[in-house]
């Protein structure tokens, strides 16, 4: 999957606005459940959001992001309060749900 642009990700990102986590990350951090989880949900959704918990420093979310996007092999569309956004594309063209504008004149 090619990098998002970031007229991409703010259009993922306003749909997301109103969604639910998905995801929660609690004490026990990035467990392999919480990746199985977070594996699921972006297969069955595309777009999601992981909700932190119990982790309030910037940089402890970014760490835990950025595993998460290699486990998954998603792409961060933002990192928005407690919350991270994720995205990566259904592999099966029948049950994708999101279609990325492809220019900026395009959403």
């Amino acid at each position: 999957m090619e990098k998002l642009k970031g007229f991409q990700k703010k259009y993922l990102r306003g749909l997301a606005h109103g969604m639910k986590p998905v995801v929660f990350i609690g004490q026990k951090g990035l467990t392999p459940a919480i990746c199985l989880s977070a594996e699921e949900a972006l297969d069955r959704h595309e777009l999601i959001k992981v909700k932190f918990i119990d982790f309030k420093e910037k940089d402890q979310k970014r760490e835990i992001t950025c595993v998460l996007e290699n486990e998954t092999g998603s792409e961060v569309v933002g990192v928005i309060g407690h919350a991270a956004i994720l995205y990566r594309r259904q592999s099966d063209p029948e049950k994708r749900r999101i279609e990325l504008p492809k220019s900026k004149a395009a959403h």
